[in-house]
């Protein structure tokens, strides 16, 4: 079998082994649609009011798309990994030519398809919601590539979690605990003018904020989301490597 062949059985795999987990499926598309509901419809924004909220609807939408892009990747490739450790899976696996690699990829394309979709409806709802105007230019179908970029490197990121982590318990907990501060602190919901001064700089530690800055200069056609979108994807390089060889091959 080709490498194609074994990344095509990897994700046909993963895919239904996603769909037969009804109660992930559930809260994958539920949890971003209460984010919006609760920010979007009852909080509301209050531009020029100052604190929290003060900006323009379409200033949030990176922040909405955010919460599928960051918190999916890192518990359903982390609790994965944990779950065929604990199973002896990768002691199967070592026997195949699947490598670490292809294993990676076949999972964090499933995460793609399912994130996008996820993606998708939020930025509908948003829309409905919110009253958000999208720009209808070709510069706005980078927001796909952002959101495939960003799933990439989370994915990554999960694989890291789920290697280090030593139960399935350990990854949610570990993930619950990198992925919140990440999303207030990478200029998704919290503006930048709102954190000291002294902390603004770490900003910039965050790949979750060249996210958020670059599908916030396609939504309000603001900024330069190209290079934005060139950091993502060398950070979205790195990250996959580093989960790639963090993937163990037996225990």
């Amino acid at each position: 079998m080709s490498s194609l062949g074994r990344i095509r059985a990897e994700f046909t795999a993963s895919w239904h082994s996603f769909l037969r987990r009804r109660t992930a499926v559930f809260f994958t598309f539920f949890f971003p649609v209460i984010i919006v509901l609760i920010f979007g419809a009852l909080v509301q924004t209050q531009p020029t009011g100052g604190g929290l909220f003060a900006e323009d609807p379409a200033y949030y939408v990176p922040g909405y798309l955010a919460v599928v892009v960051l918190f999916t990747p890192l518990s359903r490739v982390g609790s994965t990994i944990a779950r065929h450790r604990e199973g002896n899976r990768f002691e199967k696996l070592a026997t195949t030519p699947l490598s670490r690699s292809e294993w990676l990829l076949g999972q964090t394309l499933v995460n793609v398809v399912v994130i996008g979709l996820a993606a998708l409806a939020l930025l509908v709802l948003t829309v409905v919601v919110t009253g958000v105007s999208l720009p209808l230019r070709p510069a706005t179908l980078s927001i796909v590539l952002f959101v495939a970029l960003g799933v990439t490197l989370f994915c990554g990121l999960g694989a890291i979690i789920g290697r280090v982590a030593d139960s399935q318990d350990g990854v949610i907990a570990a993930s619950n605990a990198i992925a919140l501060p990440l999303l207030f602190l990478s200029e998704t919901f919290v503006t930048p003018d709102l954190l000291p001064a002294w902390f603004r700089p770490a900003l910039n530690l965050s790949p979750l904020t060249y996210f958020a800055r670059g599908v916030r200069a396609v939504t309000t056609e603001t900024g330069d989301p190209w290079t934005n979108l060139a950091v993502l994807a060398a950070l979205s390089a790195l990250f996959f490597a580093a989960g790639a060889y963090a993937i163990p091959r037996t225990d």
